[in-house]
């Protein structure tokens, strides 16, 4: 397994993990955890899939369907839903953010393979990251959080934008990859901890 499979394993664990808090905090019945959690893992990929006119991964590779499983397995075995604010650990936090990083570097190879322009890679980017948890906030009922709050969209945007000017430079390698993600990566946790935000727009 790769370095960025393995983050990819941890960002659809800890996704899967986040939908399933989710779901009980609103008290949906099992089947509706379930979704959830399916949703919000692979619901950023699948959308990515169909723009890009292939069949989404999540139907043909069991593998990704495994891991999901394991997150709302690993889970249950913490009682995560039985703690106050489990999202807020230190160690779910890392690896949300592993997970984000490795979304949004997937979907931007995505859309350089496919030879979008540079809001095509852009908006590829941000719809697998954050994808799946705006479409499960708004399946419960909820603004999605990524528009609200966090430093947490703008990671993904800004992937897209250094991996699409490294392909324009022809510098785009694994070693250009790692630097990305790890420097974007730290960004969003000192982002996080900091309690950085981007300025809103207040009415009278």
């Amino acid at each position: 397994m790769s370095l960025f499979e393995a983050a990819d394993a941890i960002g659809l664990m800890t996704f899967s993990i986040s939908g399933f808090l989710m779901g009980v905090r609103k008290g949906l019945d099992i089947l509706g955890i379930v979704i959830a959690a399916f949703l919000t893992a692979l619901g950023g990929g699948v959308i990515r899939d169909v723009i890009v006119g292939r069949t989404p991964i999540a139907f043909t590779q069991s593998t990704v369907l495994l891991f999901v499983v394991a997150g709302i397995i690993l889970a249950l075995i913490l009682k995560l839903h039985t703690k106050k604010q489990p999202e807020r650990f230190s160690i779910f936090i890392l690896m949300d953010s592993i997970g984000l990083v490795a979304f949004a570097i997937t979907g931007a190879l995505v859309g350089i393979e496919a030879e979008f322009n540079l809001f095509g890679v852009m908006l590829l980017a941000f719809i697998t990251a954050v994808g799946g948890g705006m479409l499960r906030d708004m399946m419960v009922n909820e603004v999605p959080i990524v528009l609200t709050s966090d430093f947490y969209g703008t990671i993904a945007l800004l992937i897209a934008l250094l991996i699409y000017i490294c392909n324009l430079i022809d510098c785009l390698g694994s070693f250009t990859l790692i630097i990305i993600a790890a420097t974007t990566l730290s960004l969003r946790l000192v982002a996080y901890y900091q309690k950085w935000q981007l300025p809103k727009i207040r009415g009278n």
